[in-house]
């Protein structure tokens, strides 16, 4: 099978200069891809450095594109021609299996959602992503899209990154968790305590309820929570991780000696480095719709855009929507039959 990905170009801080080269080195390493460069034709074709002859890789044009700080719901009812809006398209139409962007976070949800629409069974879509911790990573979601969520929401969100990280790590019953302010399952709020008695009967691993800490001590495979509370708790990480940085830069950078210890240590922090590096986390997919629709950082250089790209082209290779789909609907199934014995 060969995985077509449609890229929104013109997306993101950087747009094709970033994109473009992604794009390209992406294809050496996955002979089985073909990619589709979404965006206006005069600004692509200079950057493909003599591969636009290459057959799996093709310019679709598009004249307009959806500016950073623009109204989703502008973008989604003016801008008809954006790349990012092309880029959906293609995948709505079956020219494309999923779609990338680096481009205004709800403008792409808006426009994902009113194109490729909802799968059935499930309400509301969820931005999922990888997050490191000490054992290796968790996938963690919702992590923006929903502000305000009912614990049925929830359910579908731990259904949807279960059947995600099935699906795509090969974990036959991967750990669910909810996250909430103590392990107790009288902790939380109404509807996070509704949630996982939800959780708690729908089938799933569900492991019960993971403090903030927990995120980064894996203590589950997927971490489910509104959108308001992931996207603080991912933002926060990633504050956190860049004061750090800083801080440890400045610390080695202090003075002769400092500057030293850090030459003697500089095989320990390469691999720390490497090992927490958030680019290749990049990539956060958009679950719930009927096609693959995924988000790259704005500020995503080359690498990190082509981490996104993978986790697109690796959402493809696994069928992650039949998965999700065959799980929502075994559930709806089940839920029928317990009100029909009722």
């Amino acid at each position: 099978m060969t995985a077509r990905i449609a890229i929104d170009c013109m997306g993101g801080d950087h747009g094709p200069s970033v994109t473009v080269p992604a794009a390209l080195r992406f294809l050496e390493t996955h002979p089985d891809a073909s990619l589709l460069l979404v965006g206006r034709d005069e600004a692509l074709r200079p950057l493909l450095k003599g591969r636009a002859s290459d057959s799996r890789l093709r310019i679709v044009h598009a004249s307009e594109v959806v500016e950073m700080d623009e109204s989703p719901a502008l973008a989604l009812r003016n801008k008809k021609d954006s790349s990012m809006r092309v880029a959906i398209n293609l995948v709505k139409n079956g020219d494309a299996d999923a779609c990338v962007s680096a481009g205004n976070t709800g403008a792409l949800m808006a426009i994902s959602r009113f194109v490729l629409k909802m799968l059935p069974g499930i309400e509301r879509p969820a931005i999922c992503t990888a997050i490191p911790t000490s054992s290796g990573h968790t996938h963690m979601l919702d992590l923006g899209a929903n502000v305000d969520c009912a614990p049925e929401h929830l359910l579908q969100f731990g259904i949807m990154g279960a059947m995600l990280v099935s699906s795509t790590e090969h974990l036959e019953r991967p750990t669910v968790g909810i996250l909430n302010i103590g392990e107790e399952e009288i902790k939380g709020n109404e509807v996070v305590k509704s949630a996982a008695e939800l959780l708690r009967e729908s089938g799933l691993n569900f492991v019960g309820n993971v403090e903030g800490d927990g995120i980064f001590k894996g203590e589950a495979d997927v971490i489910v929570c509104d959108g308001f509370v992931g996207n603080v708790a991912l933002k926060t990480s990633e504050g956190l991780a860049q004061m750090l940085s800083s801080s440890l830069r400045a610390e080695f950078s202090r003075n002769f000696l400092t500057k030293f210890a850090a030459l003697v240590a500089m095989s320990v922090l390469n691999r720390f480095k490497r090992r927490f590096d958030h680019r290749q986390y990049n990539g956060a997919v958009l679950l719930g719709l009927k096609g693959i629709s995924v988000k790259s950082h704005g500020s995503a250089d080359s690498f990190a855009f082509g981490c996104a790209i993978a986790r697109a082209y690796d959402a493809v290779e696994n069928n992650v929507i039949e998965h999700i789909a065959a799980r929502i609907g075994a559930v709806a199934r089940k839920q029928d039959v317990n009100k029909d014995a009722g």
